[in-house]
């Protein structure tokens, strides 16, 4: 069957300005598929990562190239063998679930029988700024149970302390997106766990995480921009004790579902995030979510505005999204 074929860039201001250690985000600025087969309409949303290289043109331009094979019917398991693990493959991957949930009339989660919760605990996001401020952002958001904080090299035990003085109940998911030396997470690993902090996200580069190789922390320590697919697990197995499971690094739900079954199998701890995105991109994310120990999906709730039938949070605590927006 010859499908119809859409792909559209959109960009969606934030309520304020959002700091990491790589720099500032003042939109989320999306890549949008749509997959029409005549009677039915399947999209998908992804968040091009420049930190890979990424921009919303060159994945528009991946998600081009391989419009033929779309046309002409490409399944989920053929556009894995055409375009690499990534932003490009997630909006794919999304829109044929979407897709095949609205022609078969079965919703995804039963088409892969997961769980899709009415509602789930998410991390909220302080991001980087002056202690002050940091803590400023968390007092606002201190009835949430798990707290994300985004840090630097520069300073971090002020800012996790002005965070904790400001949300004193709070479990803290302690962010460094590569920030750190082996130095820096050796001397503040005491210090980490007194103040509450649970996970520890990608300290070290990637490249230069070797030294983790048996380093005993006493928090554990989570890898993000580290691992990407499943095939990335065997060599994170004694230098992290999670992973964090973002759909823009898999390929989409499809990888994703496979990932979180191979950390499961190595006993390692699981955590489901997501980029700075609208509640399209959620929907999918969701049903992984759902089997994980750490949840990190408050990337709409930083949006000025959502997708109609978005998600909804109040004090961490999330909605699902509308299934029309996505999934059946």
């Amino acid at each position: 069957m010859r499908r119809q074929v859409s792909v559209g860039i959109e960009s969606w201001p934030l309520e304020r300005p959002f700091r990491i250690s790589r720099g500032v985000k003042t939109a989320a600025d999306v890549v949008v598929v749509e997959l029409h087969d005549g009677k039915h309409v399947g999209r998908g949303e992804c968040v091009p990562y420049p930190r890979y290289g990424e921009s919303v043109d060159s994945v528009a331009a991946q998600i081009r190239s391989v419009l033929p094979s779309l046309e002409q019917g490409a399944s989920r398991i053929d556009c894995r063998t055409l375009l690499p693990a990534g932003a490009a493959l997630n909006a794919i991957d999304s829109a044929l679930w979407d897709l095949e949930a609205r022609a078969s009339g079965h919703a995804v989660d039963q088409l892969l029988n997961l769980a899709r919760p009415t509602t789930l605990t998410t991390a909220l996001t302080v991001g980087l700024d002056t202690p002050e401020q940091m803590g400023l952002i968390a007092a606002q958001m201190s009835a949430a149970p798990v707290i994300k904080v985004k840090v630097d090299g520069h300073s971090p035990d002020r800012q996790l302390q002005a965070v904790h003085d400001a949300a004193p109940n709070a479990k803290l998911i302690v962010d460094a997106n590569e920030g750190w030396s082996i130095e820096i997470l050796t001397e503040l690993n005491s210090f980490l766990k007194k103040i509450g902090a649970v996970l520890i996200e990608q300290p070290l580069p990637v490249g230069k995480d070797d030294v983790l190789e048996g380093f005993r922390s006493e928090v554990p320590l989570c890898a993000d921009e580290a691992c990407h697919t499943v095939d990335d697990l065997p060599g994170l197995l004694n230098r992290y004790q999670a992973v964090n499971i973002k759909l823009d690094k898999t390929g989409g739900l499809t990888g994703a579902v496979a990932l979180l079954a191979a950390a499961r199998r190595s006993n390692m701890v699981v955590m489901t995030g997501c980029m700075v995105c609208t509640s399209l991109a959620i929907a999918p994310a969701w049903l992984v979510a759902a089997a994980s120990d750490f949840i990190d999906l408050d990337g709409p709730l930083m949006l000025r505005s959502d997708r109609e039938g978005g998600v909804r949070g109040d004090a961490g605590q999330l909605s699902a999204p509308d299934r029309r927006l996505w999934g059946g």
